[in-house]
């Protein structure tokens, strides 16, 4: 089942501030874990799955998935680039 996608407003700000190739490669990333969160992502801190984080070349986003409603909220974006 695909899972819904939402930010909180400051991650989405700094998403959107991005380079562009930057910006594209982690919206894909994101696409993908939609699909398959565990798969397409990492533990953040203790392995619980549900604090998940997503890494790029550039960027690494910090994530809450949730199971019961099947939606993914990205927590955090930070740029590395």
């Amino acid at each position: 089942m695909i899972y819904r996608l939402k930010y909180d407003p400051a991650a989405e700000a700094v998403h959107e501030a991005m380079p562009a190739p930057a910006s594209e490669a982690l919206t894909l990333a994101l696409a993908d874990a939609c699909y398959d969160p565990l798969g397409r992502t990492e533990p953040y801190g203790e392995d619980d799955n549900v604090v998940r984080m997503l890494v790029t070349a550039d960027a690494f986003a910090v994530l809450l998935v949730g199971e019961v409603l099947k939606q993914i909220t990205v927590l955090q974006v930070t740029y590395l680039g």
